[in-house]
């Protein structure tokens, strides 16, 4: 090689070298941590992953491609979930995404530095978790799962359904819903406006559920209405059961509730918030900071009524409440 042609040759490999490094750079894994609520063989949980990951994919991420996920399950336990959140901040994800209070809770306390997007998460700006819903400031952002507006619907259809109602209890778990005030004072409001008395029925495990149940089916009129928590949902199974033996009308906040055999749910349709949730991850990958991503709140609600439960109850849906569904299950 003639001394002009290689140093043309030095030339050229000196200026495409770095180009390489951000080829490198650019095209390499990139790592994502989730922190979920559920416990690892739970339907729901999974239906949620399986939103998230396919709207990821949509947007151009594939495992084994270019993204690797980490999923922790801590079923509810809120010991768990700050174990787990320490694990996952020491995989050095290059995002996080926690569900629910204790899940974000846990991972703001692992780490400030690793951007975080959280999912189902009532009142981020009163709990503290972010500055603002347009400004969160920091390094989380993401979605919140509940309008408090809803909370008087709730009581609405419920009365409906069942005209003799008379007294309701909410029922949450204190440690994994300290926010369960925001919706047990609408809940009171509304109850005043429609003759009803409501009462908190704070619960710690299923032993407590029983109690609190079986002391709204001793009388005619009682009825239940289940916080969005993650407890309440772990322990889904032995409420409706209950529901079911004690006679009890109940209100759920979910549809995996009413599609197990609850009377009726209206709440957000949760995958639809993991989906929307993978966007913010998505731009968070290519370089956008969760500070300039504003909190959003549910667009997507549905109501979802079991016909089959209502008939063991001996309540009858009203034709409009029917007419109005999204989903009725016979």
């Amino acid at each position: 090689m003639r001394r002009r042609d290689l140093m043309a040759f030095l030339a050229a490999a000196a200026i495409g070298r770095p180009h390489a490094v951000v080829a490198q750079s650019t095209d390499r894994v990139r790592r994502i941590g989730m922190l979920l609520s559920q416990g690892m063989n739970d339907p729901e949980g999974q239906r949620r992953v399986a939103a998230f990951e396919q709207s990821l994919a949509e947007l151009g991420w594939a495992k084994g491609r270019n993204i690797r996920i980490d999923y922790r399950f801590f079923a509810a336990d809120t010991k768990l979930a700050l174990a787990f959140a320490r694990e996952l901040v020491g995989l050095t994800p290059d995002v996080l995404v926690g569900q629910g209070t204790p899940g974000l809770a846990a991972l703001q306390q692992a780490t400030h530095a690793i951007p975080i997007v959280f999912v189902l998460v009532v009142d981020p700006v009163g709990q503290g978790f972010v500055a603002s819903l347009a400004q969160p400031g920091g390094n989380v952002t993401g979605f919140t799962n509940y309008e408090f507006s809803m909370v008087g619907k709730w009581l609405e259809m419920l009365k409906e359904i069942a005209p003799r109602l008379a007294r309701v209890a909410l029922v949450f778990n204190p440690e994994t819903a300290p926010f369960y005030p925001l919706f047990l004072h609408p809940l009171e409001a509304a109850g005043r406006s429609l003759a009803v008395e409501v009462t908190a029925s704070p619960v710690r495990d299923d032993a407590e559920i029983e109690r609190a149940i079986a002391a709204l089916g001793r009388e005619a009129g009682g009825g239940l209405v289940v916080l969005a928590d993650v407890f309440t949902s772990m322990h889904r199974e032995p409420i409706i059961e209950l529901a079911a033996r004690y006679r009890v009308p109940a209100v759920y906040p979910f549809r995996y509730f009413a599609a197990g055999g609850g009377l009726f749910s209206y709440g957000v349709d949760a995958a639809d918030l993991y989906r929307r949730a993978a966007s913010y991850v998505d731009r968070i990958l290519k370089g956008a900071k969760p500070s300039e991503l504003p909190v959003q709140a549910p667009t997507k609600f549905e109501l979802v009524i079991n016909l089959k439960t209502a008939k063991a109850l001996g309540v009858t849906i009203p034709i409009l409440l029917l007419g109005s569904a999204d989903e009725v299950i016979e």
